[in-house]
């Protein structure tokens, strides 16, 4: 018989203790991942930018923002790689970070995290109280989206419109309000502990907007209607529940805990039963956030609602990890929640962030997730948040990394106007809204600024990333997709140690597809030989003028018109003035082919590429094919 000694004794019951956890180790450096992304929003500011700014190559830009209608906007956010300032996102942004600090404040400490998280905070609240002027006027919006995307220039040489766009009585935008209300709400949270004035203030303002959210109800895109294009709401029920949900959190005042009860029917919350996460739909987070009540043992009277919630939490989580009886999210062949073609990772990194609070809200009350036919521990629900970190920083089939500027291959071509062009304190010349497209929005070369900390919108459903600017579906960044991994990372940094190879990095290919949307009608266009295989069918999809020079978005589909393939097909273009996207430049010049992803046309099948220009548009010929 073997005997232990006491300190012997002592160690293996420590392990025990920690073996819940320990089974789950660091494949990533986790603190360093949490560092890049905090950068990114540096990046992303719009206004006077601080003497401490970390981001050296961005400059003040926005500085007479809301002038014009009377109303300082200077600050906030830029979205993603524009320059409009969509108060939507920006809000969601805000309460994510938020929800970070107050969930995560132990893991931002221990990394000194925490004072660039509430900077990152305080940047997107201190516009928001800019922005809410009177108890039922909020600005929603400042920047034209459709004007801005048609020019490739740096923030700080904007020549875009900077109208704002506001919210009131007569102009209502429930989901908005009701988001930056929720966001002011959980910034009080995070600041409390540090500047208990600050978290007062943010409280007043919250409640406000609440009330403003609730009594004039509507869709903001409907008052807004320049951002239906680019951030349409779905509903604004879910965003009055999560702002009600959060005052409730951060006053404990049961009027919110009633409301989010008696509102459970109407507002859809006990109701849906949901697979995402994300800037419109926030019903998972609320019934993850009221499950935390009952989880403490705090639902009183309102126990059998609050259950209800946690029912549809449960349902979550069991559709994240695949245990949902078939009606699960999908995954990519290698093991990525996969939501949307367009910037899906931004619904992965959310999805995350969830399941890995939901984990400690389990683990700290000792419940479980009840999935159809199995009962799911809290560790699983972290062990599988952690294999979709692990996926975005490098385990993946590409060994690449989808947190620019993290590890050994991340992307290198970017779809961010101010990542892609000289720095303003290296070129200070203005760089005018044609050629930025043409000098720099078309250059083979890497970005000359690395966007530390960028989530970009990820590989498609097979698991292929293709590293182009103009591949904007998978390249773009958002601020409201970046945002959960500030918690996500916070919270992996606290698992054990334990070391991953990530390989060695692969090559990516370039991919282009077209912006904007689809016109009604098309004209075709006259064919260059009276059995050419392919017809040219052009329409002009959107116009808008600079100066006195008006533009034109020209909009062309390739069609295969014969009955066989067709490959090494190569256009002429006459009187082509300005920028082209979706083919592929050769040596000769004004000469273009299919792009590289697209070796070969199949009979009927098409591809599309579009040009802006002045004037007429091109006349285009074939020069080849086979």
């Amino acid at each position: 018989m073997v005997s232990l000694s006491p300190s012997y004794t002592t160690l293996i019951l420590l392990v025990g203790l920690l073996f819940s956890e320990a089974t789950i180790v660091n494949s990533f450096d986790y603190g360093d991942a949490l560092d890049k992304t905090l950068l990114f929003f540096e990046a992303q500011r719009s206004g006077k930018l601080p003497t401490s700014q970390r981001v050296k190559w961005r400059g003040d830009s926005g500085l007479s923002d809301g002038y014009a209608q009377g109303v300082n906007l200077v600050g906030g956010y830029y979205d993603a790689g524009d320059h409009v300032k969509f108060g939507l996102p920006m809000a969601f942004t805000v309460t994510m970070l938020s929800w970070s600090a107050v969930d995560f404040s132990g893991d931002l400490v221990s990394v000194n995290q925490m004072a660039h998280t509430l900077e990152a905070i305080k940047w997107g609240t201190d516009y928001f109280i800019k922005a809410h002027p009177k108890p039922y006027v909020l600005w929603g919006q400042v920047g034209d989206g459709a004007s801005d995307h048609y020019c490739w220039q740096r923030a700080e040489d904007m020549t875009t419109s900077r109208t704002a766009y506001k919210l009131d009585p007569e102009n209502p935008g429930s989901d908005l309000a009701g988001e930056t209300a929720a966001a002011l709400a959980a910034a009080s949270l995070a600041f409390k502990p540090y500047d208990s004035t600050y978290s007062e203030l943010l409280l007043v303002h919250a409640k406000q907007i609440f009330s403003f959210a609730n009594r004039f109800r509507g869709f903001y895109d409907e008052s807004i209607g320049n951002a239906k294009q680019f951030y349409t709401s779905s509903s604004y029920a879910d965003e009055l529940l999560w702002a009600a949900t959060w005052l409730y959190r951060a006053t404990k005042d049961e009027y919110f805990l009633k409301y989010v009860v008696d509102n459970c029917v109407s507002l859809g919350g006990t109701g849906l039963a949901v697979k995402e996460f994300s800037w419109d739909n926030k019903y998972a987070g609320i019934q993850i956030l009221l499950s935390k009540i009952l989880l403490d043992g705090a639902g009183g009277q309102y126990t059998a609602t609050l259950q209800q919630y946690q029912a549809k939490a449960d349902y979550f989580a069991c559709a994240c990890l695949q245990k949902n009886d078939g009606y699960n999210v999908k995954m990519t062949p290698g093991g990525l929640l996969y939501v949307r073609e367009w910037n899906n990772l931004q619904y992965t990194a959310s999805s995350a962030f969830l399941l890995a609070v939901y984990s400690d809200y389990l683990a700290k009350s000792k419940s479980v997730v009840k999935c159809p036919s199995v009962e799911v521990q809290p560790q699983e629900l972290l062990t599988f948040a952690k294999s979709q970190a692990d996926y975005i920083l490098g385990k993946n089939s590409k060994s690449m990394s989808y947190l620019v500027g993290f590890g050994q291959s991340y992307p290198l071509h970017v779809h961010h106007r101010g990542a892609s062009i000289t720095s303003i304190t290296l070129l200070q010349s203005a760089v005018g809204c044609v050629e930025g497209f043409e000098s720099w929005y078309k250059r083979a070369e890497a970005d000359p600024n690395v966007i530390y900390g960028a989530l970009v919108g990820g590989p498609n459903a097979n698991d292929e990333y293709f590293d182009s600017r103009s591949n904007y579906e998978q390249s773009e960044p958002t601020i409201s997709g970046t945002a959960p991994l500030v918690g996500l990372f916070s919270r992996l940094h606290r698992l054990p140690a334990g070391p991953y190879n990530p390989g060695s990095p692969n090559s990516s290919a370039p991919y282009h597809k077209p912006q904007g949307p689809s016109p009604k009608t098309y004209t075709p266009s006259p064919k260059t030989k009276p059995a050419a295989p392919v017809e040219f069918l052009h329409s002009i999809t959107s116009t808008w003028t600079v100066g006195t020079e008006t533009y034109y978005r020209h909009k062309v589909i390739i069609k295969n018109v014969s009955k066989k393939p067709i490959t090494q097909l190569k256009l002429h273009f006459e009187s082509l003035t300005g920028s082209l996207w979706g083919l592929s430049p050769t040596q000769e010049k004004n000469t273009y082919e299919l792009p590289s992803w697209l070796k070969v046309l199949e009979p009927s099948s098409e591809c599309t590429f579009v040009y802006i220009q002045g004037g007429a548009q091109a006349k285009i010929s074939i020069q080849n094919y086979h």
